[in-house]
């Protein structure tokens, strides 16, 4: 009698290579998925505070009495509103932008996030990458005064210039 046959059959190795192979693909899936996720939660949060600090900025000129200067809000990179910068703010709008970053158009005074991996993102490409572009737009309102109507300040907000949806 011989002995037994020790080790792997060829069939045993290649069904294993198949079920790591399954494996790694659906691991790269889900991590492409969490990158994703992550780097549109930051985003958000970033659109949020730049918000936030555009209303602050428009409280303070209401409190002081400076209204009639609300209109230059519309000119101004909202960057110099935030007491810090964000980690992945880099300045002017470039010739070639770095995806994950920010920048600030001064050409159209526009507010620009270059995604970086935006799979679930459906926008129209710009200079070869997925942006999304805001502008500063100050909300006019009529209000009644003794003698008729002027235009009053209703409100301020960060408006995006270029349709998007991020799924």
């Amino acid at each position: 009698m011989g002995r037994p046959a020790r080790g792997f059959s060829l069939l045993e190795l290649a069904v294993v290579a198949v079920v790591l192979s399954t494996l790694s693909a659906v691991l790269l899936q889900r991590l492409n998925y969490y990158q994703e996720a992550a780097e549109r939660a930051h985003f958000e949060t970033t659109l949020l505070i730049y918000k936030t600090a555009l209303q602050i900025r428009l409280a303070e000129m209401i409190l002081d009495r400076r209204e009639n200067e609300a209109r230059r809000l519309e000119d101004e990179n909202p960057t110099l509103w935030l007491s810090e910068k964000p980690t992945n703010y880099a300045g002017d709008y470039p010739q070639t932008p770095i995806v994950g970053n920010w920048y600030y158009d001064k050409s159209s005074l526009e507010l620009v996030y270059v995604a970086n991996t935006a799979y679930g993102l459906e926008v129209a490409e710009r200079d070869g990458v997925k942006q999304l572009r805001f502008r500063v737009q100050v909300i006019r309102q009529p209000v009644s005064i003794t003698g008729g109507q002027v235009q009053g300040i209703g409100g301020i907000k960060l408006i995006s210039t270029t349709a998007y949806h991020w799924s």
